[in-house]
């Protein structure tokens, strides 16, 4: 190994890879691991008979079977988006037009059946674009309004509601608990439509603020419940 530089560089490589597994927030599923562990145990005995080059092709096996796990572990999104990742959508700017608006409280776009909300008459936000993202999986779709200079994201995730962190606030109002916290320097709101996650966030908004929006229902013309109210 020592007299061999390419050899050298393919076992840096191994071991940063490794490393970075073991760095990642989401652990791998079990079974994963267990298969992962079980192929390096059969591989050993290989590596220690192998001459040179058999040597370099064993750890370039493994180089890739590491590879294959980190892709597997970051891209399986077993564990869903949390908040922080979900919520860094509402900052990012608009890539789609604004969606428009027929009648009652509600624009024209909806994610399976969970309609964004019309406030420019009542609060004086108005819709000023969209932008669609993926996130482990799922869609994030998210609507800016704006109201003077202020602008805030509106994101509905598709799939399971995201993981909120244990330090954010937690209230219950009209029936329905959200959780807020600051993230990336932004006030975050979030709370569930029809199993949904809606998250509400902006910069130099109050917590007041959004959570006011949040809990507005035009009267039921914006559906939260499975029933419609």
């Amino acid at each position: 190994m020592a007299e061999s530089p390419e050899l050298s560089a393919l076992l840096a490589e191994q071991r940063r890879a490794i490393t970075a597994i073991g760095g990642l927030d989401d652990r791998a599923p079990m079974a994963l691991r267990e298969r992962v562990e079980t192929l390096r145990e059969r591989s050993a005995p290989k590596q220690r008979r192998a001459r040179r080059f058999g040597l370099a092709g064993a750890l370039t096996t493994a180089a890739a079977a590491v590879a294959v796990a980190l892709a597997v572990i970051v891209g399986s999104g077993a564990s869903g988006p949390t908040l922080s990742q979900a919520s860094a959508f509402t900052l990012q700017p608009a890539t789609g037009p604004a969606p428009g608006h027929s009648f009652d409280g509600t624009l024209d776009l909806n994610v399976d059946g969970v309609p964004y909300p019309y406030w420019k008459d009542d609060f004086g936000w108005k819709a000023t674009g969209s932008r669609v993202d993926k996130i482990h999986g799922r869609t994030a779709t998210t609507v800016f309004y704006r109201k003077g200079k202020l602008r805030i994201g509106y994101t509905i995730v598709t799939g399971k509601p995201v993981s909120v962190p244990g330090s954010a606030a937690v209230a219950v109002n009209k029936g329905i608990t959200f959780h807020s916290a600051p993230v990336h320097g932004a006030t975050v709101v979030t709370w569930e439509r029809r199993g949904h996650s809606c998250i509400l966030s902006g910069f130099n908004v109050t917590r007041k603020q959004l959570l006011k929006l949040a809990t507005w229902k035009d009267e039921g013309a914006l559906p939260y419940s499975d029933s419609g109210s």
